[in-house]
């Protein structure tokens, strides 16, 4: 038996942080939007002639090989593939992934993977998962990896694809598809890779001991995040590109105000590069720290955009945004 699957990953363009649980039941209304994008993870389960376990991520290089499932919950290697492994009680299988994104670019891709992965072995497990089910156990074996707490928003594009916003409130999470121009908005943005990976759960985890022990500053950033979010999802529907660029430049700006690792030097200079070439706005995906950026600006200045980039020494990805999630092959 050969399973494939694949996922999507994505560009947060507002909201994100917030989509930590408990973080949004403190700030009413708050919602994330993102996009899925056609840099996707990938996931191929075969079985094999005996019942040994071999995990191999041709990203990393590294493999992982094993006797029995129950191996697996306390492996250091390859945490997050051991313990989806663990859970679905695997054996006699080889499990081989993949990503088109770089490592570290803060696009979701370790959600991503973990989507196509967790897919690929229910299948293998004969186990149906209605889509938020599956989600739940993504969501939760990535935060027995990662040792803190995972954010809700980067599974729903992995599974759904498209573009849309995530209502978080306290009756429970909304994902709400945008109607949106997508070549139209795809034509305004450059994606970049700015060579320095980051690490989401230290900066993100950071943030949120400090806004539960009560930080009077980053609740107030987060209010704004909030706020600008709102305004990002109205201008979208309302195909008000120039306020698109407006909110995401303040929410730029007030996210860079959470931490002081949030943005850096290279990332400044990248930025300021973009703006010169024409970008109207920027801001880094995920928790920010380095991996990617995207620029947004005219259509006709996108050319400008990305060989600014390139040309500052970053790493420009082509990308169109993805319609569909996962994939099953």
């Amino acid at each position: 038996m050969r399973i494939e699957t694949s996922a999507p990953t994505r560009i947060d363009f507002a909201g994100g942080t917030l989509d930590i649980w408990p973080l949004y039941l403190f700030h009413p209304g708050a919602q994330t939007i993102n996009a899925a994008i056609s840099l996707r993870a990938h996931a191929t389960l075969e079985t094999r002639s005996d019942t040994r376990i071999l995990i191999h991520s041709e990203d990393t290089g590294a493999t992982l090989e094993a006797d029995d499932w129950r191996e697996l919950r306390n492996r250091r290697e390859l945490r997050l593939l051991s313990l989806i492994v663990h859970f679905f009680e695997a054996r006699g299988i080889t499990l081989t992934t993949s990503c088109e994104s770089p490592a570290g670019a803060g696009l979701g891709g370790s959600s991503a993977l973990n989507v196509a992965s967790c897919a690929a072995l229910a299948q293998w497990n004969r186990t149906h998962y209605e889509p938020e089910a599956l989600l739940r156990v993504a969501m939760n074996v990535e935060a027995q990896a990662i040792g803190v707490p995972t954010g809700l928003q980067d599974y729903r594009p992995a599974l759904y694809g498209g573009i849309a916003t995530l209502e978080l409130d306290v009756d429970g999470i909304r994902r709400v598809p945008l109607e949106v121009d997508l070549s139209d908005l795809e034509r305004r943005l450059v994606l970049c890779y700015t060579g320095e990976p980051r690490n989401s759960g230290t900066n993100n985890w950071d943030i949120m001991k400090k806004h539960i022990d009560g930080d009077r500053h980053v609740f107030d950033c987060f209010e704004r995040i909030r706020d600008t979010a709102a305004a990002m999802r109205d201008a979208m529907a309302r195909g008000d590109w120039d306020a698109v660029g407006y909110a995401i430049d303040a929410e730029w700006n007030t996210r860079k105000r959470l931490a002081p690792g949030v943005s850096t030097a290279a990332i400044d200079d990248l930025m300021a590069c973009a703006m010169r070439a024409g970008a109207t706005a920027a801001k880094v995906c995920g928790a920010g720290g380095g991996g990617c950026l995207f620029c947004y600006g005219p259509p006709d200045r996108r050319d400008a955009i990305r060989d600014a980039l390139a040309g500052a020494g970053a790493r420009p990805l082509d990308f169109h945004i993805e319609r569909h999630g996962l994939a099953r092959g």
